[in-house]
């Protein structure tokens, strides 16, 4: 398996450049390779996302009607409905997660460009209120050429949802996916080209983060960038946007809480909360992977996750178990080297998952971990793990709950679990993050809702038609009519 850059519907390479090898992560095999994306590489891609798109809006791209952006994106839904399984075995061998969940991505991605199609022609300005002798209106307007990089953890739905409401906004899209999750991503670009999008609006540039990754958001054609990923590489995207007045979405990493009151259905609350962490094996920003449980229930509560944890199984994705391997061996030694260094330090761990027999020695497989007790200030329940591990701490009541979860530097979900419905209104208000959860999380991972993060854990929004218009540039236009 040897893939190149798709660039204006074609597959292309101009040939520099050691090519950077697939892993299995089941295993670590050597899969195949993909193209190490040069400076050139990526001038090509901007380069043709420029044309496609033209300079007064006026390319092929460009002077697309809404009504006629709709209908391809429609095209490509459905394609993809009609490729999931190939998809989705693609995604699940590239990034080692179960085939369940690399179904669902796929199911996600389609639904995406669903609904951002039927927005295409919904973007509406406004006729605004001002003086005699005047009319004064706006205009949504695309950006022209937005840049999009997207992590190894869900490629083909942040895909979705960064490039469906971007191409449903009007703009041309240069895609860098992770050097660790790129096959699906190329699919999708070879699938738009054969739905019939013009040359140039999806290109895909394959490559390092600190390469191609670098060149893309520094490049003087980019005039939006969508960055999805760590909040130190979140950073350092902001900064190259910055020297050059660029404006950025980030979707950053995350600490979220899981916050259970005395009066929770525990029943009902303790699936949704130990799939919350250990979906995708942990590699999710917005992973409930603190527990905060109020005194009155916490040891029975933890007794309950403790015995949840136990059942769990890790092992080949083919299998279909709960989790599959970590992505890579640096996730892998990172996650391994933090349960470690919390177990040093004294911190008690409850329960743990199982290992599958097949689980083959050379893969990155991780079982599940459950801490209790672990105290507010330690790393472990600070930092962001990207891994199946659950910190869980008791708390006395609202006041110190909130405390504790806003007292990390990030600000991404949070759940609350209680039947009073006064308390959900308070801690709905009280708590900083972008999504709070009542009796649930994650609502589905509807496509209609908002989302993202306060603080560390970014600016911006993905999701939901809040997206479509962080796509689009407002233009006031006033005539003086006499």
């Amino acid at each position: 398996m040897k893939k190149q850059h798709y660039i204006a519907n074609a597959w292309i390479s101009h040939g520099q450049g050691e090519p950077i090898p697939v892993t299995d992560p089941s295993d670590g095999s050597i899969l195949g390779e993909i193209a190490r994306g040069t400076q050139e590489d990526v001038n090509a891609a901007v380069e043709a996302a420029r044309s496609a798109i033209g300079d007064t809006f006026d390319g092929p791209w460009g002077r697309l009607s809404a009504l006629e952006r709709s209908r391809l994106m429609h095209r490509f839904a459905a394609a993809v409905t009609e490729r999931a399984e190939e998809l989705a075995a693609l995604e699940a061998k590239d990034t080692g997660k179960s085939m369940k969940t690399a179904r669902a991505d796929a199911v996600a991605l389609a639904r995406y460009f669903e609904y951002y199609a039927g927005a295409c022609d919904k973007l509406h300005g406004e006729t605004l209120p001002y003086e005699q002798g005047y009319m004064v209106v706006t205009v949504r307007e695309p950006h022209g050429v937005t840049a999009h990089i997207i992590p190894w953890n869900y490629p083909m739905q942040i895909f979705g949802r960064t490039v469906g409401a971007s191409l449903a906004a009007g703009n041309a899209c240069v895609v860098k996916p992770a050097e660790d999750a790129s096959l699906s991503l190329l699919r999708l670009a070879e699938l738009a080209a054969e739905v019939g999008f013009p040359a140039g609006a999806l290109n895909v540039v394959t490559g390092f983060g600190h390469e191609a990754g670098a060149w893309l958001t520094a490049h003087s054609g980019v005039d939006h960038i969508s960055f999805t990923g760590s909040t130190v590489t979140g950073r350092l995207v902001a900064e190259a946007a910055a020297k050059r007045h660029c404006p950025v979405t980030l979707e950053l990493g995350g600490k979220s809480p899981q916050i259970v009151f005395d009066d929770a259905d525990l029943d009902t609350a303790l699936p949704v909360i130990v799939n919350a962490i250990v979906q995708n094996a942990g590699q999710t920003c917005s992973a409930g992977s603190r527990l905060l449980v109020q005194r009155g229930v916490y040891e029975k509560f933890m007794e309950a996750v403790a015995d949840s944890f136990r059942a769990l199984r890790t092992g080949p994705p083919a299998l279909g178990l709960d989790m599959g391997p970590l992505v890579n061996r640096k996730q892998f030694d990172l996650v391994k080297g933090i349960v470690a260094r919390a177990e040093a330090d004294g911190i008690q761990v409850m329960a743990r998952g199982q290992l599958h027999p097949d689980a083959a020695a050379a893969g990155f497989y991780q079982a599940a971990v459950l801490f209790r007790d672990v105290p507010h200030e330690h790393s472990i329940a600070q930092q962001e793990v990207f891994g199946p591990v659950l910190v869980a701490m008791p708390f006395a009541d609202e006041a110190e709950a909130i405390q504790l979860a806003n007292g990390t530097d990030y600000g991404l979900v949070a759940g609350v679990w209680t039947r009073d419905g006064a308390r959900q209104l308070r801690m709905a208000r009280k708590l900083r993050c972008g999504q709070v959860f009542i009796n649930n999380y994650g609502a589905g991972g509807g496509v209609e809702l908002p989302f993202g993060g306060v603080k560390a854990s970014g600016y911006g929004r993905e999701k939901g038609f809040e997206a479509l218009l962080g796509f689009t540039v407002l233009k006031t236009i006033a005539v003086k009519h006499g």
